[in-house]
């Protein structure tokens, strides 16, 4: 386990959708969509989160779009015009535990899995991200995304940092191992509950 200890500096990394920030594609589609279940028809149909995440490694809209399936192609180009409603909240407690981290002195960063024309929608709707973090490294502006390893090693590098003081809190744990193979530890997030307690047991908080 990654302790603080004098001399040494550990470098935080938080993913941001649903740790930060709630993601909720679903919202995109109610307007147009009678129920989430058909909503969850659609996804199921269009294969939605492999269509999204290809966004993320860096695809264009247009190119998204060109890979939509025909009958999907409008309701799926509309779905980048609703985004903000995607992330209209944020998830409780973990931005109380980053103002802690940031009273102790700790360095902050942010990797996320997030597509180049997203990604100002969480800059408007959270602007807070502008503020906490050393820097943030955007996975569809990069080409690369979690848990390749390279996004790991990119974000070393850009900042100077050793792989093996960083600490990822991320809540799919293939990002988490994905980390931990280049070197990092790792914190898989499912509540800022559990977040606090092992911040404060690695002497964190």
């Amino acid at each position: 386990m990654l302790r603080r200890s004098k001399g040494v500096s550990v470098n935080i990394v938080f993913d941001l959708g649903n740790v930060l920030i709630f993601w909720d594609p679903k919202a995109a589609f109610r307007a147009q969509m009678g129920s989430d279940s058909e909503i969850d028809a659609f996804f199921d149909r269009v294969r939605f989160f492999d269509w999204n995440a290809c966004q993320d490694a860096g695809r264009s809209r247009a190119e998204a779009i060109a890979a939509a399936p025909t009958d999907a192609a409008e309701m799926l180009n509309n779905y980048f015009d609703q985004f903000a409603l995607t992330i209209a909240h944020k998830v409780p407690g973990t931005w109380d535990i980053i103002t802690d981290l940031k009273k102790r002195g700790h360095t902050l960063f942010g990797l996320t899995n997030w597509a180049v024309e997203t990604w100002p929608f969480a800059r408007k709707s959270h602007p807070e991200l502008s503020d906490v973090f050393e820097d943030i490294v955007v996975s569809g502006f990069e080409g690369v995304i979690k848990p390749q390893r390279e996004i790991y090693d990119l974000l070393c590098a850009r900042n100077d940092l050793v792989s093996g003081s960083c600490l990822l809190i991320d809540d799919s744990l293939k990002n988490v191992a994905g980390a931990q193979a280049a070197g990092w530890q790792g914190h898989h997030f499912t509540n800022a509950a559990d977040l606090r307690a092992d911040l404060t047991e690695r002497g964190l908080l």
